[in-house]
């Protein structure tokens, strides 16, 4: 007898990762429920920068141009003297675009509205968070996750297949389930605040006393709004005004101005800095996303980034899990994420040291375009195959033509739930369709025409390869023409199902 379940996927948090995850469940059909213990959305502007591996996916979900269009770029960092002069500087080394790499600089938004286009777009595929809803038990089984809700109308009990936890550093999810959270307290107290002030311009990003960890303070212009956010460390104990007189006394204080003053404050927050890591993503049917497996200091913008990918891992194994895979293949979400969050705890702190010395600088390494999974169970290739690019590795962009003479991109053919087979100079109709792949061939008779070469130089194909690409936009396999065989055997593996036989 099949069991009955009220859901599949219940997501315990709505921030940018459980959001992320059920946008990315609703557009594949499977069933889930949001719930938020907070009674409403989140207010504050924290993880504002969106890297450009983020913006590529926001693309897929279909949310990036109402991000830019509700966001802005970085200004450049105005960093004061003590005689009141000034230098500035790019937030990030300038790189131009290019064919592989549409997105390059990073863009400024305030996650509350990152958040509130999240929802937008999840409300458009048919469903909301349940804010006032927190989960306060759950006990799992080989067959599913029975989880205890309590909400505004009272006490529910809930049956699902599986139980997500994205519910922030203090994740309920993870110490019901014991799992450590090793790392260390970095010892630095910081302040941020979202402020309504006057005496600056909304032109830089103000930075005073760089390098000094007893006077710096930031102001940055939250683009989208008429807000600044003020960062600057604090002492480790003891309390602090928070209030809009209690920051107008730090701003004096620091900065040795008197024309800076804080009209209104709408969310601040003092906080510890941490740096730890999950030992375990995945107990049984339950999984960690976001802060609930790794919290981090906030440079170099990485935290709302490395959430969101989080989720757009995790999403198609659950689809596939959903639709009949098999259980092995939700493994590898904690196979490949959790070195990822390691290396950014790594690179978050070692921009911190930096910064602590006022000689922070946001290279390559933080746009997150290099992260990839060439050791994952899932990375595939003939043997003996020399190549640019590797199994494993993110999934460039490249233009192209459709046999029709319409100009595309390569990310057009990747962008949605399916998983999309690249042929070059292949023979078409050599591998069988099936449900959930999209199949493109270039060459003779294709539906596709790498008009420029870029296909052919960023991927250094050789004739008669094939590239596929996973749902979330990294290679799973390169193999030869003469090796549909391990193809076949890779679908199988990822819950692709069997090939049409029926001539279509």
């Amino acid at each position: 007898m099949t069991e009955q379940f009220a859901a599949d996927v219940l997501i315990c948090g709505a921030g940018a990762a459980g959001l992320a995850l059920a946008i990315d469940l609703a557009r594949r059909g499977i069933s889930f429920r949001l719930i938020e213990k907070m009674d409403g959305p989140f207010r504050g502007s924290r993880g504002k920068g969106i890297q450009p591996r983020t913006q590529e996916i926001f693309e897929d979900l279909g949310i990036l141009d109402r991000i830019v269009a509700a966001g802005g770029m970085y200004p450049p960092e105005r960093r004061y003297r003590e005689d009141g002069s000034f230098i500035e500087s790019d937030i990030a080394e300038h790189q131009d675009p290019t064919p592989a790499e549409p997105y390059h600089l990073p863009l400024m938004i305030p996650q509350f509205l990152t958040e509130k286009v999240m929802r937008e777009r999840l409300l458009e595929l048919g469903h909301r968070p349940q804010f006032g809803c927190e989960l306060v038990g759950f006990e799992q089984d080989a067959g599913g996750v029975t989880a205890r809700l309590a909400g505004k109308a009272g006490e529910e009990i809930l049956r699902v297949r599986w139980l997500v936890g994205a519910d922030g550093g203090r994740s309920f999810v993870r110490h019901a389930l014991d799992i450590d959270f090793p790392g260390k307290t970095l010892d630095v107290r910081a302040i941020v605040a979202d402020v309504i002030l006057t005496g600056l311009t909304r032109d830089a990003w103000h930075r005073f006393n760089e390098g000094d960890m007893s006077r710096q303070i930031m102001f940055c212009p939250l683009a989208g709004t008429e807000m600044f956010q003020i960062q600057g460390p604090i002492p480790l104990d003891g309390d602090i005004d928070l209030s809009a007189e209690g920051l107008e006394a730090m701003v004096a204080e620091r900065t040795r101005r008197d024309d800076i003053h804080i009209q209104s404050v709408s969310w601040s927050s003092a906080y510890t800095m941490n740096a730890r890591l999950a030992d375990r993503y995945r107990v049984g049917r339950v999984f960690l996303i976001g802060d609930a497996a790794h919290i981090h200091p906030p440079t170099g913008g990485q935290g709302l980034n490395t959430s969101v990918q989080d989720a757009y891992n995790l999403g198609w194994k659950l689809a596939a899990a959903a639709n009949g895979a098999d259980d092995k293949l939700l493994d590898s979400y904690e196979e490949e994420r959790q070195p990822i969050a390691a290396a950014m705890l790594g690179l978050a702190t070692r921009l911190l040291d930096a910064q602590k010395q006022g000689d922070m600088r946001r290279g390559r390494e933080v746009r997150q375009l290099d992260i990839g999974y060439p050791s994952s169970s899932l990375a595939l290739e003939t043997l003996g195959r020399s190549g640019h690019l590797s199994a494993g590795d993110r999934a460039p962009d490249a233009p192209i033509r459709g046999a029709a003479g319409q100009p595309k991109r390569l990310f057009d053919l990747f962008r949605g739930p399916h998983w999309t087979l690249l042929g070059y100079d292949v023979q078409p109709g050599s591998v069988p369709p099936r449900t959930g792949l999209h199949i493109h061939t270039f060459g003779r008779s294709g539906d596709m025409v790498d008009a420029g070469g870029h296909l052919r130089d960023i991927y250094a194909l050789s004739p008669a390869e094939w590239v596929l690409v996973r749902p979330d936009g990294y290679i799973g396999a390169i193999a030869a023409a003469d090796d549909i065989a391990m193809l076949e055997g890779y679908f199988v593996q990822v819950g692709l199902g069997s090939a049409d036989a029926s001539g279509v």
